[in-house]
């Protein structure tokens, strides 16, 4: 049975229930956590009465620095969203690990980004080397991935788009919410991945809905396409894209042909002036709600949820 595993400022916990088992590990980073999964199969057997996860606040389970690695279009509902008819070519990109942030940690909007979006995904924290050249069949995943999480890759819609930009949109600080568990999974577990069923609601409104179902490229096959230019260590994380729902949707095709006419300046001022107009935008005050499990629940990552405000008010 997959083990959820609550990381604070100092120390390692096992869920269990609405309690938490305190770890006995003196691993500072997920990666030396991972190592140590002996102490984490103590904790959850232990019989300890822990505290009440409620008392405690949660971090991110992945610990950073750590490679951030991202799906682009990798569902067919986000994919019919955006546009795109045909078969689409994997495509990946980074997000810098300073994005990582807390599963109940605002996230912050920098004073020149109007148009903010969310996209839920589901992350794959690696458990072993990934060398170049590897191949991964889905009966091996267990041998490369440790566990699973629930991440927000929030982006900044104005500065991907006019700039081409991926890394920096996607890579301000507070950009990938992380968690609030390391779902740390047995091996049999994997044969359910495809059951997960991905929600993110803003303000209670549900805008993403889906299960992995509806993945193009499924996990083994984009770690061996990943493979072939990129190594990972224990503890990175891969970002395995987001479903459709998103505030940002492809305009119609007549209006896509008739934008492609106009010089770019032009095109982008008519586009975002339209998308002043779409409600689904975050904005100061709204609070993103992210959920990844089974329908049976067997496999819970827990329930992320983080406000949203401006860079320039205080946190407290």
């Amino acid at each position: 049975m997959s083990t959820d595993v609550l990381r604070t400022a100092d120390r390692w916990w096992v869920v269990l229930g609405d309690r938490a088992v305190r770890v006995d590990t003196d691993a500072l980073t997920t990666a030396e956590l991972i190592a140590d999964r002996a102490a984490v199969r103590e904790a959850a057997r232990s019989g300890d009465a822990g505290v009440p996860v409620a008392d405690l606040v949660a971090l991110s389970p992945v610990t950073t620095p750590c490679r951030v690695v991202a799906q682009m279009v990798n569902y067919r509902s986000h994919a019919r969203d955006s546009g795109f008819t045909g078969d689409i070519p994997p495509a990946f990109f980074r997000k810098a690990s300073g994005s990582v942030s807390g599963p109940a940690e605002a996230v912050v909007r920098p004073s020149h980004v109007k148009f903010l979006d969310y996209e839920i995904e589901l992350g794959l924290v690696m458990g072993a080397s990934l060398p170049i050249g590897i191949v991964v069949e889905e009966r091996d995943l267990p041998s490369y991935v440790a566990g699973l999480v629930i991440t927000n890759d929030v982006s900044a819609r104005d500065v991907q788009l006019t700039k081409t930009q991926f890394y920096e949109s996607k890579s301000y600080p507070t950009f990938t919410p992380t968690g609030p568990y390391l779902t740390l999974l047995e091996p049999e577990e994997f044969t359910r991945l495809l059951d997960l069923r991905l929600t993110l609601s803003v303000n209670g409104e549900l805008r993403q809905d889906r299960t992995l179902a509806d993945m193009i490229v499924r996990p083994a096959e984009a770690l061996t396409l990943l493979a072939r230019f990129q190594t990972l260590a224990p503890g990175d994380l891969l970002l395995t894209g987001t479903p459709g729902g998103t505030a940002l949707k492809a305009p119609p095709k007549p209006v896509e042909k008739i934008g492609a006419l106009l010089p770019p300046a032009v095109k982008w001022k008519a586009f975002f002036k339209s998308q002043a107009r779409n409600p689904h935008y975050l904005h100061t005050g709204d609070v993103i709600t992210a959920t990844i499990s089974t329908p049976d629940g067997r496999i819970d990552l827990g329930r992320q949820c983080t406000p949203v405000m401006d860079a320039q008010q205080d946190p407290r």
